[in-house]
C-alpha cells in the first residue's frame, strides 16, 4: 500500500499532477499496489485533481484530514461527524476566530461549506475562496447551519501563522472550557511558511489520517510494514509514524522536518522536482511481486 497526502507532496506548488507522478500512481496500481490518497481537502476538492489521472476505481480517498473515506469513485467506506453539540461549542469557544472559520458539510453545492464572513477569508485563502465559489454559504450566525441537527465534517480556522498560534493558545489553555473542548475534537495543523498561511481543522475525537490508514490498510490483510506514507506537513505526521516505511518531502513543514530528522525518516526531493514519484518508483523496484488485478478507471 502507498499512502500519499495531495498538496505539497504529489501535486506541485500550482495543484497540478505532473505526467511523471500520474505514471509513478498508474504503474503502482499495474503492479498491485493500493493506493491512498490522504488529504486535508474534501472529495469533490480532490477529483478535481485526481478525476482525470486514469487511476483505477479501487483507489482509496481519505478526505477531511480522516474525517470521511471514500473509494474514488465515490463508495463510502467511513463517515466520521463532528456532533452538533461540539460544532456550537466551537463557535462559542472560538468567538474571537469565527470570521477566519469555516463549516465542511458532506454535501455537494451550495451548502457544503459554509462561513459567516468573507474579508478574512478572501485576504488568508483566496484561491480556495475562488475555486470553492460554488459551494460555499453565508450563514449568520454560522449557528444557523447546525439547525434541525446537520452535523458537519469538521471546522477550519484558516490565517497567518501568528493568528493560527492564537487559536492553538486558546485551545491548550490550562482552564476547564478549554479541556473541555479539547476533549470532544481532534486538533490538526497545517502550515505554509512561504504564504505566512496556517490551517487549523478541528474534527471528531480520533478523526486522522493515521487512524483512517491504520483501518483501512487492516481491511485488507495489510501491515504497517507494507506500507509507504509520503507527506510535507503536520496533519501527516501520524500517518507517517504509522506507516513501515515513512518518506517526507523535502519541502516539508518545519516542524514535520525536525520530527522526521529525530525520528530517521526517509527524504525524498521537493514537490517540484516530483519527489513523491521518486519515492513510488523506489519502492516498485524493491518489490513487485504482487500481480494487477482488474478493476474499472476512473473517468
Amino acid at each position: 500500500m502507498v499512502a500519499a497526502d495531495l498538496d505539497g507532496t504529489l501535486l506541485s506548488t500550482h495543484g497540478q499532477l505532473s505526467a511523471r507522478t500520474t505514471s509513478a500512481l498508474r504503474a503502482a496500481q499495474a503492479a498491485g499496489v493500493r493506493l491512498v490518497f490522504a488529504t486535508g481537502r474534501r472529495q469533490s476538492f480532490a477529483m478535481q485533481v485526481l478525476g482525470s489521472a486514469g487511476l483505477r476505481a479501487d483507489a482509496l480517498l481519505i478526505t477531511s484530514n480522516g474525517a470521511l473515506t471514500r473509494t474514488l469513485d465515490g463508495k463510502l467506506i467511513e463517515r466520521n461527524l463532528l456532533p452538533v453539540e461540539v460544532a456550537r461549542l466551537l463557535c462559542s469557544r472560538l468567538a474571537a476566530f469565527r470570521n477566519a472559520m469555516v463549516f465542511t458539510f458532506d454535501r455537494v453545492g451550495p451548502g457544503a461549506l459554509v462561513i459567516e464572513q468573507r474579508n478574512a477569508l478572501q485576504q488568508s485563502i483566496a484561491r480556495w475562496m475562488e475555486s470553492n465559489a460554488r459551494e460555499i454559504a453565508t450563514v449568520t450566525p454560522l449557528e444557523q447551519a447546525f439547525e434541525d441537527g446537520n452535523s458537519p465534517i469538521q471546522a477550519m480556522v484558516c490565517g497567518t501563522l501568528d493568528h493560527m498560534e492564537q487559536v492553538i493558545a486558546a485551545l491548550e489553555a490550562d482552564t476547564p472550557a478549554a479541556r473541555q473542548l479539547r476533549a470532544a475534537i481532534s486538533v490538526h495543523r497545517t502550515e505554509y511558511a512561504v504564504r505566512d498561511l496556517c490551517i487549523v481543522d478541528l474534527l471528531a475525537p480520533g478523526c486522522s489520517k493515521g487512524r483512517s490508514l491504520e483501518r483501512l490498510a487492516a481491511s485488507h490483510g495489510i501491515k504497517p510494514a507494507q506500507v509507504v506514507a509520503i507527506g510535507d506537513n503536520m496533519n501527516d505526521a501520524d500517518m507517517l509514524a504509522w506507516s513501515g516505511h515513512p518518506v517526507v518531502m523535502a519541502n516539508a513543514a518545519a516542524q514535520l522536518r525536525g520530527l522526521a530528522e529525530a525520528s530517521g525518516w526517509q527524504w525524498t526531493a521537493s514537490n517540484e522536482e516530483d519527489g513523491a514519484a521518486q519515492a513510488i518508483e523506489a519502492a516498485l523496484a524493491a518489490n513487485l511481486e504482487s500481480a494487477p488485478y482488474p478493476v474499472p478507471v476512473i473517468d
